[in-house]
């Protein structure tokens, strides 16, 4: 298949140079770039446990070594990557590289990287790996329902830097949608939004978010003193197997471009009392044939969506053990803030566990209302509808949390009663927190040790059609309850202001680069 986007300056590279789109991509492809690009090194990458990427350095010498190397992939030491899941005594894994990943790495141009899956030593998927449990998820949501699952991310962080021209500051959570001169890192998110874009050609937009902070209060060093923006990346709907590896991909790029600038990137979930935290929403989509099915033709919504809402609602209790992994987390789930603590949804209201935010339901062509000059419409037949998770925050581990959205969205569909009674009796109007229907709604969990509680109440969830290992399960709940953090929120109200502040800080800054 033909590559057509040649003309734009922001299409992917390895696709210019094969003229082919990703998903075509072989080991003959990459040879080529590898040839016509000098490159001099592979790179390897994978995440593990710790939701981290990783690499491996694979120097290019000969043909035949690149091509076996492609081809067979390389091995790697499972205790570490995945310590208190793997035994050492039982330990090497394959990683094997996924040639639709492959990219050419913007910070080292003589590099092709590439993100690989961790094989046994039978040559089979390690069930334990959390990019393989989530590839799993997603083929038994296509089994069971005959339809795809799909999400897009929205990652937020500050980026802290010592800036040397403060005229033009941001009052206090005043930041969203800034412009320079008042926001000082837009060049530098220019630059994060280039290379995701050529690497994965699935970023949406950029822009700054709520937070600012003109000196930060920290005993690390590493924020001491530094102004700090908040900014927001929105992806494009992608298959939810690969909605994960974007997200960590876009992790490692943001934090790159932030040190060579000079300045820290942060997805942790608080870093400052009374000021914005960073989420990470996923908006989820269900495609049949490749057509979205969220809406009926009258631009309602779909009976589909509806049980996606209701899966999302048995699950949320327990998600929160995935998407919410440190204490810091439940310093921003508090009330009356645009971060939810009951589960509920509801149309358009950042207040709600789970939003149906705007989705052009039968509009199209918005412009010519405001160009009448533009006579031609652009012919598009598809929904851009989504629902939208607000719970989860940058602590997140992706591939597991959206592994057990999947597992959410196909209990939906697998016990459609259920899930309709669920979506019809979580569903609030209005000022959520004025309404009397609302203090009846079940809470999500208020610490990390409650969150690992409720998994290992709900494992079932997770682990029927052999999804989740049980070993995992426990993991998680064992690392959450090391947290050691019940009755986080009511034992800091009870202590005097200052020391209030000095602790929540304490338990903010802990974790910074945790994931």
């Amino acid at each position: 298949m033909a590559y057509k986007n040649d003309q734009f300056a922001l299409a992917n590279r390895i696709s210019l140079i094969t003229g082919k789109d990703r998903y075509d991509w072989t080991r003959e492809d990459l040879l080529k770039v590898i040839v016509e690009n000098k490159i001099e090194r592979l790179t390897f990458h994978y995440t593990g446990i710790d939701g981290k990427l990783k690499e491996l350095r694979i120097p290019v010498v000969n043909q035949l070594q690149v091509e076996t190397v492609l081809a067979e992939g390389e091995r790697c030491d499972g205790s570490s990557l995945f310590k208190g899941i793997v035994d050492a005594g039982n330990s090497d894994l394959y990683v094997v590289p996924v040639y639709k990943t492959a990219f050419i790495n913007p910070f080292d141009e003589k590099s092709l990287d590439l993100m690989c899956r961790f094989l046994t030593p039978d040559g089979e998927p390690a069930p334990f790996a959390p990019d393989n449990i989530l590839m799993n998820a997603s083929k038994l949501f296509k089994e069971k329902t005959g339809m795809d699952f799909h999400a897009l991310g929205e990652l937020e962080f500050y980026l802290l830097g010592n800036f040397d021209n403060n005229t033009y500051q941001v009052p206090k959570q005043k930041g969203y949608h800034g412009t320079a001169p008042f926001i000082k890192t837009g060049a530098v998110v220019n630059e994060m939004m280039k290379y995701m874009s050529q690497i994965t050609e699935n970023i949406k937009y950029a822009h700054n978010e709520v937070g600012y902070i003109q000196n930060v209060e920290s005993d690390f060093a590493e924020l001491k003193g530094k102004t700090a923006e908040q900014v927001e990346l929105e992806f494009l709907p992608s298959p939810v197997d690969e909605t994960a590896d974007i997200l960590v991909l876009a992790c490692w790029i943001i934090r790159n471009v932030a040190y060579k600038h000079n300045m820290v990137a942060t997805f942790f979930p608080k870093i400052d009392i009374e000021h914005a935290g960073n989420g990470l929403h996923f908006h989820t989509m269900i495609k049949k044939d490749g057509k979205n099915v969220m809406v009926n033709k009258d631009g309602s919504l779909s009976q589909e969506s509806k049980k996606l809402i209701g899966g999302m609602c048995q699950y949320a209790a327990s998600l929160t053990a995935f998407g919410n992994m440190c204490s810091a987390s439940y310093l921003r789930l508090v009330p009356h803030q645009e971060a939810p603590t009951k589960v509920c949804w509801s149309e358009s209201n950042r207040s709600a566990m789970i939003r149906v935010p705007l989705g052009w339901a039968n509009l199209d062509n918005l412009a010519a209302k405001i160009n009448p000059q533009q006579k031609e419409p652009l012919k598009l037949d598809e929904s851009r509808q989504t629902v939208e998770l607000r719970s989860p925050d940058g602590s997140a581990n992706a591939h597991l949390l959206l592994a057990g959205l999947t597992m959410a969205a196909e209990w939906g569909f697998s016990n459609p009663e259920d899930a309709l009674r669920l979506a019809n009796e979580s569903y609030v109007t209005g000022n959520i927190h004025s309404n009397p229907q609302y203090d009846n709604l079940p809470e999500l969990a208020t610490s990390c040790v409650e969150s690992a509680e409720v998994l290992l109440q709900h494992k079932y969830l997770y682990e029927r059609e052999d999804i989740f290992p049980n070993r995992m399960i426990n993991h998680v709940a064992e690392m959450l309850e090391k947290e050691n953090d019940r009755n986080l929120n009511k034992r800091l109200i009870a202590l005097p202001e200052e020391e209030k502040k000095y602790e929540s800080r304490r338990i903010m800054h802990k974790h910074l680069h945790r994931h």
